[in-house]
């Protein structure tokens, strides 16, 4: 490449393109399939029931610690689809590019893409660029689409979730959330404060591969609207109330100290690489051991149960001094731009 900066020209379709897709994006993304530069990717037949995601990524500062719009595209897609069950095989790359946005920019973004894959195990097939014209975009945009299969007898679902259900929960949560706020703000915390953006594919795998079939209700990745949100979501779906025990959800001190400051209830806060794992109780303990051994899954903890003996559909807190309160799903938009 000859520019160090996007132009139009870039997202023209003619020989400016072709340099951009030959000489950056098939020097780090080089499956066969997507080399072979068709207009879809042709996949091989594949046992089990087809899973499909899309997410947009947009988040402000493109560079954070722990990660880059990049991998945090990739973990997202990725971690979508294990969700549901579904063993990842494959990904779509589309991006649409600021006019002036600088080379060596996209470049440390598409080899975080290609790295976060090839350590996922999970291509990318197929893709697209766009340039819009300066000031009409704000440097990248990325949408990634995801396909898996999920084999017989999987069926995961908030609907699923049962009366003496546990409810788990991988790692510290917030860590992504205040990362993004912190680095957004100029606010310098101690510690070694850093997103959670990672894949969890091995750990769904581990899970649902050393439980008895059945015993897994419900997974889900409280990325958005954290904690809080996504665990009134299940309850409202299955009618049952989850209690959560406050002295039990894992926390790291840095993500404390920075809703402390900036006045935030981390149950609020978004994770890019946590899941919430609701379990038949009979094999809480275990699920738990599963999830510890398996990769970003060392600090999980049991953090609540689901109760039919009280009022359906909410999620309640029982606080660290004895006391009770009514958690709630995240209102107004307190963290822009956090994927």
């Amino acid at each position: 490449m000859q520019q160090d900066r996007i132009l139009l020209d870039h997202g023209s379709g003619g020989t400016a393109s072709k340099q951009l897709i030959e000489e950056l994006f098939l020097k780090y993304l080089d499956d066969p399939v997507l080399s072979s530069l068709q207009d879809c990717a042709v996949i091989d037949n594949q046992a089990g029931r087809l899973a499909f995601s899309t997410d947009s990524y947009v988040v402000d500062p493109l560079f954070f610690p722990g990660g880059d719009i990049g991998s945090l595209a990739v973990h997202g897609t990725v971690n979508d689809l294990a969700m549901g069950g579904a063993r990842p095989i494959g990904l779509s790359l589309a991006l649409i590019l600021e006019e002036g946005l600088l080379f060596e920019t996209l470049e440390r973004v598409v080899a975080s893409v290609a790295r976060c894959s090839k350590e996922c195990g999970v291509p990318v097939l197929t893709g697209d660029t766009k340039v819009v014209p300066k000031g009409k975009g704000d440097l990248v945009f990325i949408n990634t689409s995801g396909i898996g299969m999920v084999k017989e007898g999987v069926d995961l679902s908030p609907t699923k979730v049962r009366d003496g259900d546990v409810v788990i929960l991988s790692g510290g949560m917030g860590d992504h959330g205040v990362t993004i706020m912190t680095r957004r703000a100029g606010i310098e915390l101690k510690g070694a404060l850093r997103s959670d953006s990672a894949p969890l594919h091995m750990m769904v795998s581990s899970l649902l591969n050393g439980l008895p079939a059945g015993t897994v209700h419900c997974l889900r990745d409280p990325t958005r609207g954290g904690v809080a949100t996504t665990l009134n979501e299940i309850a409202e779906s299955c009618g049952l109330a989850i209690i959560v025990e406050e002295d039990d959800v894992p926390i790291h001190p840095e993500v404390a100290s920075g809703c402390e400051i900036l006045g935030l209830d981390p149950f609020h806060l978004a994770n890019e690489g946590k899941c919430l794992a609701i379990v038949d109780g009979a094999v809480g303990e275990r699920a738990l051991e599963i999830i510890r051994q398996a990769p970003h899954g060392e600090e999980a903890e049991i953090i609540g149960t689901v109760a039919s003996g009280e009022r359906g559909g909410r999620v309640i807190l029982n606080t660290g001094i004895g006391g009770r309160r009514i958690v709630t799903s995240l209102h107004g938009n307190p963290l822009p731009r956090i994927c």
